[in-house]
């Protein structure tokens, strides 16, 4: 072979070869993250989801992707984002919210999805069975649609002269609406109550709501566990300290920002189990064999400084049992 040829030999091979070699590096897998609200106050459940990702070994960025995904709010958009993680072919999606878990079910049946859910998963037909799923889904629930009804009792144990309570929900969830709706009347039934359900859906609903709970008359306002709610926890506890309105959500952010009470599950450790899961799927488990993991703990938070400007004296029975008072 001549000199010439073979230097051109050489200077081709070694083009080719690190092209060949890039070509055959192994991709990471890729997780598509489902919700329905906007990324404004999830940022530390997406950290808790992360965490639960690390604990089975996977690192964002070092050997997993994550594509997001967010609705802001608009569950008619979710059909829509789910067949972008489709045709990103993400190796499982964590649908976070009870709406995000509907839309993954239905238009992604050849995905492994994670759901994360306040409701209760074989009411909404997610799976078959809680200890064996079947099927494609799998997830965690959290408590915070099942223990609403219990929001409004400790509303009245507050308040217990208060005859005229509110609830607001999001008509756009309807599922949960319903379930929250329920077990809120039945209860306001019981203890002699009348209780006004408001719908809000946008920022604007919310508002309209707070200035129409003067003209009911509500002495109390629960706020119905939703993910368009709890990422504009700012705008409600500052609503409700205009309006200077004691009211309950479920979770320790609300009354961080100024609202009187919260009570509900952990969902940080919800998010933290959802990334569990999306792992242990990573690692070649099969969601169909693995339980449904229900949530057992729920946390009361207190702030005496908005009771203070409320004019509430809150009790030592309520306060004892809080897991934490906030002054």
């Amino acid at each position: 072979m001549r000199r010439r040829d073979f230097v051109k030999a050489i200077a081709s091979s070694s083009v080719a070869w690190p092209l060949a070699a890039r070509a055959q590096r192994p991709t990471i897998p890729l997780i598509g993250f489902l919700n329905v609200a906007s990324a404004d106050g999830y940022q530390p459940m997406v950290a808790a989801f992360r965490r639960g990702l690390q604990e089975i070994g996977f690192v964002e960025g070092q050997n997993v992707a994550i594509e997001y995904r967010w609705a802001d709010g608009r569950i008619d958009r979710l059909p829509g984002l789910v067949a972008e993680l489709v045709h990103h072919q993400v190796a499982v999606i964590a649908a976070t919210s009870t709406p995000a878990a509907l839309a993954a079910k239905a238009e992604a049946t050849a995905i492994p999805i994670v759901f994360e859910s306040a409701a209760d998963p074989l009411r909404l037909g997610l799976v078959a069975s809680l200890s064996h799923p079947g099927g494609n889904v799998t997830g965690v629930t959290n408590l915070n649609a099942v223990v609403s009804p219990k929001r409004l009792e400790l509303l009245h144990e507050l308040l217990p002269t208060a005859r005229v309570m509110a609830l607001l929900v999001n008509p756009a969830s309807t599922t949960l609406t319903e379930i929250e709706t329920n077990g809120a009347l039945s209860i306001a039934h019981n203890l002699g109550l009348e209780l006004h359900v408001l719908n809000a859906s946008t920022e604007r609903d919310i508002e309209e709501a707070f200035a129409k709970l003067g003209q009911l008359g509500a002495n109390g306002l629960v706020i119905g566990a939703d993910a368009f709610f709890t990422s504009r926890i700012k705008l409600l506890g500052a609503l409700a300290a205009r309006y200077k309105v004691p009211a309950v959500y479920e979770n320790r952010d609300f009354v961080a920002a100024g609202g009187l009470l919260s009570y509900g599950g952990m969902i940080a450790d919800s998010y933290r189990l959802t990334g569990v899961y999306v792992a242990r799927i990573l690692k070649g488990e099969k969601p169909a064999e693995l339980p449904v993991q229900q949530g057992t703990k729920v946390e009361l938070y207190i702030n005496l400084k908005t009771a203070k400007a409320l004019g509430i004296t809150v009790p030592l029975t309520l306060s004892g049992r809080a897991d934490e008072v906030i002054e």
